[in-house]
């Protein structure tokens, strides 16, 4: 009789904390599309202020609630081997930012937050292809 190979007792596994970053993916994706909604080029052009157009009271419900949850999931991500340079750097780059927009005139704030956003973007799809790969 031939003997079976050998396998792991214990696949690794990726944490839950990781898996909800597909999710952070497309509420980054529907940030940058509401900032230049509300910050856009046109609304610049017209010298609307962003502050008096005012989102749905659902949508800054939604918007509200999910940035609470983003900030604590970074901080908990931290807590995570797989994943805690995504996390640091992810808190990084949102302190920076957030610094940087609060002492920036109006027209520079789109810029800021698109950059930003990007960087942002760029460190969760890696996360999530990392973890992809692990799986």
């Amino acid at each position: 009789m031939l003997p079976l190979p050998r396998t792991p007792r214990f696949a690794p596994v990726v944490s839950v904390l990781v898996a909800f970053a597909p999710l952070f993916l497309i509420f980054e994706i529907w940030q940058l599309v509401l900032s230049e909604r509300y910050l856009g080029i046109k609304q610049i052009a017209r010298g609307a202020d962003p502050r008096t157009l005012g989102l749905g009271e659902p949508t800054a419900f939604v918007w509200s609630v999910t940035l609470l949850g983003y900030w604590a999931w970074m901080a908990l991500l931290l807590t995570v081997q797989f994943g805690r340079i995504h996390g640091l750097g992810l808190l990084i780059i949102t302190l920076i930012g957030y610094s940087l927009r609060r002492g920036s005139p109006l027209k520079w704030i789109l810029v800021i937050l698109t950059f930003e956003g990007a960087i942002r973007i760029g460190l969760l799809l890696s996360l999530s292809v990392m973890a992809w790969r692990r799986l």
